[in-house]
């Protein structure tokens, strides 16, 4: 058979398809006239039901002396009926046309989707190959599993249109009328409003469930004028730092550490200044034209709110016969019989530990007398921090915040990398540079600083993408991902806390000269440990530009000094001393000896200062440095981007863990 006529019988057959096809068509449209499925009028009067009208169950309230927040719309919306299309109780659906003999096309007028994910397809690298809860106990894999589960609404329409967070709202509002926070005025002339917004987040239980879902109302402080409706702001606020040397201390004495809450902690604060605020989103609000609301109390959000709950915080804490630590404001100590209780506050939660349970329960009692508490049992989940506690030791991680962060930038299948930054890169500010969105780029990097609480090995990264806030270009945005696919490889990483025979407190220092591509400046960091533990950290690049290696060493060992007797300085103030002088280990015979020996030459004359700092404390026998090798020096991640074999060997010897790996 010629080509043609093979073609010709295939043209054929496909005509007879066509045909049966057609014949088919005609028999179901006798069979159904209209064409498609029918639905009960009750399915669609339930849907609409389900749509248009709120919960029955919830209680609104209305402003000035409460405010409503409409469960859902209560007014159905018309719907629009095209004309020649006759109401009528059946389901319009097009027929197709009879004459024709090809099927009517159905999808006329419908826009292309553009995007829409396949879930059949299997990712190439998915977040289950790098996240795993086996190592975890039954309770603290629950509280994991229940903060995963749940979704943090980023505006006030999204928590809207959830039940949970429409009561959480209404709850708020009731704290706020029952402790008469503000009365509705017109505003007066000349004077300005404050804005305000929603905040977000859930409550735990003792045993790892979800205790309530929070909705906080917060004032937008930011808009405030000094000296028209605040004057005095600062209040002290808990240091990362007090509390991983607080941990450690636990970790090693077997402390219990307890968590407490404070129901609306700033409304306890009285409002001194005249601030007028915009009433709430997404109320139903009744308000007359020009009418505002008058804050009586304090609020969240407000610049002079935390001075004034501080304030009276601290001095509940001394009534009680509570000492306030120099080093840390927040930090509360109590000496009893040689024993100790110590409480540290951050805004409105609280960390209690110490080996008096007896006075712990006192205290305890005492302040549920003062203020509205909430006993949160052990500590699980503290400002974004997961602590899990088991014999072996204490784990501090943020897993569920790096999985929220690579699922907010679409990098959830990414493909992991070992590093956060590749070795021998380096970064600057060039005049030919492709600009890139500077607000993203700066939430962002915001975000990772606040990860690298707990994340020692992402800290030089951040510290260098965080030096172009002010013109991120391309390549420092890809600097970020860089960091966010490393992140990928190991979301569970975190500190890991454990009884140690060490009983000193020891650091490790190091500088790289000239390392800033554009303003050769040096960069510097350091570690310091308590009993073993990694507990402070920093890398940064130092203010004026180093002469010589000498020099740049000499700078941050003067760094790493000052952090070992702040915390030599807090750990007196728990009643914990030692003997032996603290251990600084530099990689610089040079700076060693500069610092030993009173010698004076042209590589010591720009760091005078410094040096006699430091030798001052030497002599005291406060600190002594110890010479080490260079390939031992744990500090040289802080300072630059080094192979993915001595970064992880490194970060190894840190005491970092990641509780969540996979087998």
């Amino acid at each position: 058979m010629d080509k043609g006529s093979e073609e010709f019988t295939q043209l054929e057959t496909l005509m007879d398809k066509i045909s049966e096809e057609s014949i088919r068509l005609e028999e179901n449209e006798q069979l159904n006239p209209q064409g498609c499925d029918q639905s009960t009028d009750a399915e669609n009067d339930s849907t609409h039901e389900a749509l248009f009208f709120p919960d029955e169950a919830a209680s609104p309230f209305e402003l000035p002396s409460s405010t409503p927040f409409p469960e859902e719309s209560s007014t159905n919306v018309p719907l629009q009926v095209s004309p020649g299309i006759r109401e009528s109780n059946e389901t319009y659906c097009p027929t197709a046309n009879p004459t024709s003999r090809y099927p009517q096309r159905m999808n006329k007028g419908i826009p292309k989707k553009q995007y829409e994910p396949d879930l059949t397809v299997k990712t190439k690298y998915p977040i289950n190959n790098y996240v795993s809860s086996h190592r975890l106990t039954r309770s603290y894999a629950l509280t994991i599993n229940q903060l995963s589960t749940v979704s943090i609404p980023s505006n006030v329409q999204d928590a809207l249109a959830n039940q949970r967070w429409r009561k959480a709202m209404n709850e708020e509002m009731e704290a706020l009328q029952k402790n008469d926070t503000w009365e509705l005025v017109p505003l007066p002339k000349g004077m300005k409003t404050v804005g305000c917004r929603w905040v977000f987040t859930v409550k735990l239980k003792p045993d790892g469930s979800i205790d309530r879902y929070k909705a906080r109302l917060v004032a937008k402080g930011y808009t405030q004028r000094y000296g028209v409706d605040y004057q005095d702001t600062f209040a002290p606020v808990a240091k990362i730092n007090t509390i991983r040397i607080l941990i450690s201390i636990a970790a090693n004495r077997d402390w219990p550490l307890q968590q407490f809450d404070v129901k609306n902690a700033f409304l306890n604060g009285d409002l001194e200044e005249e601030v007028y605020m915009e009433p709430p989103p997404g109320v139903n609000s009744n308000l007359g034209e020009g009418e505002v609301c008058k804050l009586k109390k304090s609020l969240y959000g407000l610049k002079q709110s935390p001075r004034a709950w501080f304030g009276r915080f601290s001095a509940t804490m001394k009534e009680f016969g509570y000492k306030q630590s120099n080093s840390d404001h927040t930090l509360f100590i109590k000496h009893n019989e040689g024993r100790i209780t110590a409480l540290i506050v951050y805004v409105d939660d609280i960390v209690m530990t110490g080996d008096d349970p007896r006075e712990m329960k006192a205290l305890q009692r005492y302040l549920a007398t003062k203020f509205e508490m909430k006993d949160l049992g052990h500590l699980k989940y503290f400002l974004g921090i997961e602590v899990a506690r088991s014999s072996q030791g204490i784990s501090l991680s943020q897993q569920k915040y790096v999985i929220d962060l690579l699922t907010e930038t679409g990098m959830l299948s990414c493909k992991p990398v070992e590093t956060p930054m590749e070795m021998n890169y380096k970064l600057g500010i060039f005049l030919d540079q492709d600009p890139t969105d500077k607000d993203r780029y700066r939430r962002l990097v915001g975000r990772l600083i606040y990860l690298s609480h707990t994340r020692p090995d992402i800290a030089y990264a951040v510290s260098v993408v965080s030096q172009f806030m002010h013109a991120p270009s391309k390549e420092h945005m890809e600097a970020v991902y860089l960091i966010l696919r490393y992140l990928k490889g190991s979301p569970g990483r975190g500190l890991w806390f454990t009884k140690n025979n060490s009983s000193n407190i020891e650091g490790y220092t190091d500088s790289d000269w000239a390392g800033d591509q554009t303003t050769r400046k040096s960069t510097s960091g350091y570690f310091t440990f308590v009993e073993g533990n990694l507990v402070t950290w920093k890398s940064k690049k130092q203010k004026v530009v180093a002469r010589s290696s000498t020099e740049a060493e000499f700078r941050g060992m003067a760094h790493g000094v000052c952090e070992l007797i702040w915390i030599k300085n807090i750990l007196r103030d728990l009643g914990i001393e030692y003997t032996e002088p603290m251990n600084l280990f530099c990689d610089n015979k040079a700076a060693i000896a500069i610092a030993q020996n009173p010698v004076q030459h042209d590589r010591t004359k720009h760091v005078e200062v410094d040096r006699h700092f430091i030798k001052e404390n030497l002599d005291g026998r406060i600190i002594q440095f110890p010479f080490i090798q260079s390939k031992s020096q744990l500090a040289d991640v802080l300072t630059k981007a080094v192979s993915g074999k001595a970064f992880h060997d490194i970060i190894d010897k840190l005491g970092m863990i990641n509780i969540y790996a996979p087998t």
